[in-house]
């Protein structure tokens, strides 16, 4: 309880100083700009790229893969399976590149911890 009772001091703290929190997301964006999440799948067949927005920024889909493309519906099928799994490989990688920016810059703001203070909001 004192720690969460700690936390919250220094919450209230950092909100009367707003050009530390701006400081504090910009680095964030920054971080997450700097190191795009890649999710791949099918071994390496398909690629795809999540930038800081949480957004497909690209897509690669190895030669051999759209050469299959014409063996037909299964073909296909297999291919936007692939495509799901490297997408939602990338968010998931993505997700975890923001949760650990977020916590590093808690941790210098002394508000270490604040995610799972509110309900696991980070997780």
């Amino acid at each position: 309880m004192f720690d969460q009772m700690k936390t919250m001091g220094a919450l209230a703290g950092l909100l009367k100083n707003r050009e530390q929190l701006a400081e504090a997301g910009a680095r964030v964006k920054q971080t997450l700009h700097d190191n795009p999440a890649i999710g791949e799948a099918g071994g390496g067949a398909i690629r795809v790229t999540v930038g800081s927005e949480m957004k497909v920024t690209d897509i690669e889909i190895a030669p051999a893969v759209v050469a299959g493309l014409g063996a037909g519906e299964a073909a296909l099928a297999q291919v936007e399976t692939l495509l799901v799994e490297a997408t939602n490989d990338a968010l998931t990688r993505a997700q975890q590149r923001l949760r650990e920016a977020l916590e590093r810059e808690a941790k210098d703001l002394g508000i270490e911890g604040l995610g799972d203070q509110l309900g696991g909001l980070l997780s």
